[in-house]
């Protein structure tokens, strides 16, 4: 099998038990000859339920770190990677300490935090809108007479859109730290007590077409992988991902731009080394960072991604990181796209129908429904999820677009309220 080698590296992938990533990178592994050690995020008294992986505490890094470096000196280890942000601060740690290639920590930390980034990249020249940080203790009120409008206001550590908000108006921003507040703020501990003021970000709101690029660096040199336009208009109030597209129909001299406020920023962040995802604005003022993570792109949106005669995206990830050449880097398809679908209302969802006709539309490539039946959905900015995935692939990015969307019209999805409990 091609990529085989007589002495295969050991590689340890940091990851949570709800990763969808993880069976994509065991599977890339397998594929090139690769020995895999788990690290997950548990307690020690969960670890009996995965006997096969090592428990780590991702919230205590230097701790986790060590625990990795005792499990290394018994079995040594090529490379860390950490699967999505959940880990990353351990991978840097723990990299640091076996001497591997690795980012420096202070990336993961930014990646982590969406002010420390929005600071470093301000310091580091990139193009930042306004912004400032701010608590669940002040006043909104007060906040909202220091805001630019239109405006965002963001959580600084949950993942993709989650508590994004966009506020027109001082009583949309009043509004939507309401909202926020809600979801980021802890509940008061037993006796009551005041809980600790949660962190949040309001920034001004860049206005643009949105992008998401996906490389590698190497030494802090970026190589481009792919970079997916998305089509539908993100402007707010919330900003629910739908369909990405690769090849960009952008012009080649914006492409290159893009290319290029990505590596800046990752040097100023930090990033010299693996797989890096980043998320940008385009308009006429020029090209604007959203956030950029030393990761690969999230969900299932990975497997709309091949290269040279058939290598996924992963399989580069793991090349690169244990030393193995690249190989052939191209995209194997003219063009390729995955849609993201979205909850249309919270609830229970009861039945999953239009599957087989989804399925059926040309040019698509597979459907994957990921949400459980009988199991809670709750859509954005509240939410963290999808209902699934729609692939598909073509000769151009408009026929890949619109096989998408023609087979998410096919999909129903029977969604029932959930009860309120007076």
């Amino acid at each position: 099998m091609a990529g085989m080698i007589a002495h295969p590296p050991r590689l340890m992938l940091l990851t949570t038990v709800r990763s969808y990533r993880m069976e994509a990178f065991r599977a890339a592994a397998e594929r090139l000859g690769i020995a895999v050690a788990t690290g997950l995020d548990l307690p020690p008294e969960l670890a009996d339920q995965w006997p096969e992986a090592l428990p780590l505490p991702f919230a205590a890094p230097d701790e986790a770190a060590a625990g990795i470096a005792a499990y290394a000196a018994e079995h040594p280890l090529a490379a860390i990677l950490s699967v999505d942000d959940s880990g990353s601060l351990v991978a840097a740690a723990a990299s640091r300490a076996l001497g591997l290639p690795h980012n420096d920590p202070a990336a993961a930390v930014a990646a982590r935090d969406k002010f420390v980034m929005r600071r470093l990249l301000r310091e580091g020249g990139v193009p930042t809108p306004w912004f400032e940080r701010f608590t669940t203790a002040d006043d909104p009120a007060a906040v909202a007479v220091r805001a630019p409008y239109p405006c965002v206001v963001k959580p600084l550590n949950l993942n993709g859109s989650r508590g994004v908000i966009r506020a027109d108006s001082p009583a949309e921003l009043v509004a939507a730290i309401d909202r926020l507040t809600r979801l980021i703020a802890p509940p008061p501990p037993r006796p009551p007590t005041p809980p600790p003021p949660a962190s949040y970000l309001v920034e001004a709101f860049i206005p643009g077409f949105e992008v998401a690029l996906e490389g590698l660096l190497d030494d802090g040199q970026l190589r481009v992988l792919a970079l997916f336009d998305k089509p539908d208009p993100l402007d707010g109030p919330f900003f629910e991902e739908t369909i990405y597209v690769t090849p960009s129909r952008l012009p080649e001299a914006t492409q290159v731009a893009i290319a290029a406020t990505t590596a800046a920023a990752a040097r100023t962040l930090g990033l010299w080394v693996g797989p890096v995802h980043a998320e940008l604005r385009v308009n006429e003022a020029g090209v604007w960072l959203i956030e950029v993570a030393g990761r690969s792109i999230g969900g299932l949106c990975s497997q709309v991604l091949r290269f040279g005669i058939d290598a996924s995206l992963e399989e580069l990830i793991l090349r690169q990181a244990v030393g193995l050449p690249l190989g052939d880097v191209g995209q194997r398809d003219r063009a390729a796209g995955v849609m993201m679908i979205p909850i249309p209302q919270a609830g229970l969802l009861r039945a999953v129908e239009g599957v087989d006709e989804a399925t059926a539309v040309p040019l698509i490539d597979g459907v994957e429904i990921t949400a459980r039946l009988h199991y809670p959905l709750t859509p954005l900015p509240e939410g963290d999820s999808y209902l699934g995935f729609i692939f598909a692939r073509g000769e151009t990015p408009a026929e890949v677009e619109a096989a998408l969307r023609q087979a998410h019209g096919r999909l129903r999805f029977a969604i029932d309220p959930l009860l309120t409990v007076l």
